[in-house]
């Protein structure tokens, strides 16, 4: 279960080079995951570039950000340099993530049997903790991006 206070499940997903990114070798550190439906489409463009436009902030404070779909890596890729992003996107083609954090948007857009992600945030501690989850009412909804940088300064202040 993907609740607060819970330990989050060690994902492995691939980045746009299709190298493998483990969850948990970012131990000790704040980690912000960035759950989007699809590569290429308004909302998800414009969220993505306000984690790009404020990431100097996250880094700041220890934080790494991951932006993750199901879209094929190459997607990802191609997303990530069509709009100048500079944290690295994760490709869950799987549905693995999706499912074990509870985000998983079945019969998307209306797709019979096509899974996305629901556009969610969460933020997990260096212990691998989630300290942080929001998920969207409806894949037109932003998160709230103070909110999200507020999470990420607790565990600051937790540490201090």
């Amino acid at each position: 279960m993907s609740t607060v206070g819970s330990q989050a499940p060690d994902l492995t997903l691939l980045n746009t080079k299709r190298e493998a990114v483990s969850l948990s070798s970012l131990r000790g550190q704040p980690v912000v995951l960035a759950f989007f439906p699809a590569a290429f489409t308004g909302v998800c463009e414009k969220e993505l570039c306000t984690f790009r436009d404020s990431l100097a902030a996250f880094n700041d404070l220890g934080a790494t950000v991951f932006g993750i779909s199901v879209d094929a890596p190459f997607s990802n890729g191609a997303f990530a340099s069509k709009n100048g992003l500079t944290f690295e996107l994760l490709s869950d083609y799987k549905r693995e993530a999706v499912r074990a954090l509870d985000v998983a948007h079945d019969d998307f857009a209306g797709m019979t049997g096509y899974t996305a992600a629901k556009r969610s945030v969460f933020v997990i501690d260096g212990e691998g903790v989630i300290r942080y989850r929001w998920v969207a009412p409806n894949p037109g909804v932003e998160p709230n991006y103070d909110e999200v940088k507020a999470a990420v300064q607790s565990l600051g202040s937790k540490a201090s």
